[in-house]
Order: structure tokens, then C-alpha cells, then sequence
């Protein structure tokens, strides 16, 4: 009796902690369940990134030669084989052109921050003030430019890459073009066309590649060449600022950009005469004026409400004294405006859209230049 009792106590605790171990894994999940959870939510953030993939890694997938071709001693099946190694060593340089634009648009990066982080550094110093053309600040500036010079020779890198790619292009176009010519030639076995079928799929799809990438480059070249024609307005907006010793703002050309893409087309319609009162007055009646940022925050107001706006220049000189005096002072009247006419053009005004002219009156006392927007 006393037996059968221990019996019964060893099995209702066996059971015991049969239960209670099912409860805990109920609870709390076991270490190899929170593992696999961890797995699958990797493949899961893996898939996520896989589906924003970049034509670069699309290409670096498919680079894989073409190895599954088998011989089959016709005249057709050697043609596919001379075929499939034209094939593979058109992947391998789409691999490898597709390998440097990656290291084009690494490098273009890296000479972009450099450039960036020495006007920032401009930028800065000319923000809390400076000495004019402080020599510290054409040093950067030197450099900037240099840096900016880097990002035009990637430019060029790129184009050179593009005609490259324009070259597989046309390689794949022919290779297409030979595996379709070759289903006509006769003594081909049933082996031969199925091979060819293959090739010619792997075919379409390396040329699909091909365009893709050549578009990649294009886009990128568009860009860049945009970026580097802004940025060298912006310099020379900036060198004006330190030949002066003080900010004055972006370039005008790139406010000229930005008020065509946001203005109607029907914005420059009213603008066909020359507005009567100038927009600005500059008396040049001392050896040194500083006019440059009252001129630029007048037109860059102008720009901002009239997009298509262009300017006159005008040099005004007195009527006053004898010939040879208002000779004298017309010389240096038509000087001022053509230092005027720099400094919109340093500030990044294209040059096609300012006049420049000159004229006397009796009404001012000394030579100026009066800027009318028309």
C-alpha cells in the first residue's frame, strides 16, 4: 500500500512539472524562439532594403558569366558558344563600369563636403565681420575653388564613363541582334535554339541594364553640371563679399532660377518699358564708395517679385563747367558704371540682362549711377 502511495506521489509530480514547464514557456518564450524572432525580423528589414535597390546592385546581381551553355558540335552551337564569351565579357565590364560609378559618386561626395565645409567657414567669418579682403579668407577661397574644381573633374570622369556605357550599348544592340539572326541558319539542332533562347533572354536583360545605367549617368551628369554652374556663381558672390569684408547672399542667378521655376509664365509680361525712377542711386562723390550690398538687396527685392526683370546702367554726368571738364567727368562716369556693371555680374546677374549707357544732366552735382529696372 505504502508503495502504490509513493508511486502515485512520483507520477502526480512528474506531472506537476510537466505543468509547470508548459506554463513557462507559455509565459516567457524560450531563448531559441526570441533568436528566430530576431532572424526573421532581419530578413524581414533585409527584404525592405532589398526592394530600394540601386541599379549599381541590380547590375552586380546579374554580372554573373553565363556558364550553362553546352556544346553540341554544329555550326550553330559554336556560334552560340563565341556568343555566350561576348556575353560574359560584356557583364563583366558592365560590372566594372557600374563598380566605378559608385567610386565617382563616392569621390564626388567627399570633394562636395570639402567645398561646402571651407564656405561654410567663409560664410561664417564674413557673418560675425572681417577686414576687407582679409587674407586669411582669400586663402580658403583659393581653396574652395580648388575643391569646386575637383567636383568639374568628376564631372568629367562621369562623361567619360557614360561613353563607355554608350559603347556597351551598342556591343549588347549587336549581340542581340547576332543570337536572333542565328535562329534562321539552318543545321541547328533542337539544343541550339534552346540555348539561344537562353542567350537571348540574358541578352535583353543585360541590355536592360545597360539603358538603365546609362540613364543613371545621365541624370547624374545633368546634376552635377547644374550644382557646379550654381556653386561657381556662388563663388564669385562670395569673393566679392570678401574683397568687401561683408555678406551679402546667395547669387543673384541662382534667385533668377528659382523666381523662373516658381513665377508664371506670364510674369514678364508687364515689364516691356523701363520704369521711370531708378531703383538705385550711387553718388560717387568720394574715391571710395561702398554701394555693393544696398545694390544687391535692391535687386535681389526686384528679382524676387519680378522674375524676368532685366536692368539699365546708366552713367549720369554733370552738365556743368566747361567741355573738357564734362568730357572729363564723363570718362569717369562711364568707369563707375562699368564698375557697377561688375559687381552685378560678380553677384551673379547674367550679363545679358544688364544695359549699360550713359547721360548728362544738369540736375546732379556729381558723377552717379542710376540703375532702372525695365
Amino acid at each position: 500500500m505504502a508503495v502504490r502511495k509513493t508511486y502515485l506521489a512520483v507520477i502526480g509530480a512528474a506531472l506537476l512539472l510537466g505543468g509547470c514547464s508548459f506554463s513557462s514557456e507559455a509565459l516567457w518564450p524560450t531563448l531559441a524562439g526570441e533568436e528566430n524572432a530576431g532572424t526573421e525580423s532581419s530578413a524581414e528589414m533585409a527584404d525592405t532594403s532589398g526592394a530600394d535597390a540601386t541599379t549599381s546592385t541590380d547590375v552586380a546581381r546579374s554580372s554573373q558569366p553565363l556558364t550553362s551553355i553546352s556544346q553540341t558540335g554544329t555550326f550553330v552551337g559554336s556560334k552560340v558558344e563565341n556568343m555566350q564569351s561576348e556575353l560574359n565579357r560584356l557583364k563583366s565590364a558592365l560590372d566594372d563600369h557600374s563598380n566605378e560609378l559608385q567610386q565617382l559618386r563616392a569621390q564626388t561626395v567627399r570633394n562636395s563636403q570639402a567645398y561646402h565645409g571651407t564656405v561654410a567657414a567663409i560664410s561664417a567669418r564674413l557673418q560675425v565681420g572681417t577686414t576687407p579682403g582679409n587674407p586669411v579668407l582669400v586663402q580658403q577661397w583659393n581653396t574652395a575653388q580648388q575643391e569646386l574644381d575637383r567636383v568639374n573633374d568628376d564631372i568629367a570622369a562621369m562623361n567619360s564613363l557614360a561613353n563607355k556605357v554608350a559603347a556597351d550599348s551598342t556591343l549588347s544592340t549587336f549581340l542581340l541582334e547576332s543570337v536572333r539572326s542565328a535562329y534562321q541558319v539552318s543545321g541547328a539542332v533542337d539544343e541550339d535554339h534552346r540555348q539561344l533562347a537562353l542567350l537571348e533572354d540574358e541578352t535583353n536583360r543585360t541590355t536592360v541594364l545597360i539603358d538603365r545605367l546609362l540613364n543613371e549617368i545621365s541624370e547624374g551628369l545633368a546634376r552635377q553640371t547644374s550644382y557646379v554652374s550654381n556653386e561657381r556663381a556662388n563663388l564669385n558672390a562670395l569673393a566679392l563679399a570678401v574683397k568687401n569684408g561683408e555678406i551679402f547672399g546667395d547669387a543673384l542667378s541662382k534667385r533668377v532660377f528659382q523666381s523662373q521655376q516658381e513665377a508664371p509664365a506670364s510674369a514678364g509680361a508687364s515689364m516691356a518699358s523701363t520704369s521711370e525712377r531708378p531703383l538705385v542711386v550711387i553718388r560717387f562723390d568720394s574715391s571710395s564708395v561702398k554701394y555693393e550690398q544696398a545694390l544687391y538687396n535692391a535687386v535681389n527685392r526686384v528679382l524676387e517679385r519680378r522674375p524676368q526683370a532685366s536692368f539699365d546702367v546708366v552713367a549720369v554726368t554733370p552738365n556743368r563747367g566747361t567741355p573738357a571738364q564734362v568730357a572729363l567727368n564723363s570718362n569717369k562716369s562711364k568707369r563707375n558704371a562699368q564698375s557697377v556693371l561688375r559687381s552685378l555680374t560678380d553677384m551673379g546677374m547674367p550679363s545679358g540682362r544688364v544695359r549699360v549707357s550713359d547721360a548728362t544732366s544738369a540736375s546732379v552735382s556729381a558723377n552717379e549711377v542710376h540703375v532702372f529696372v525695365r
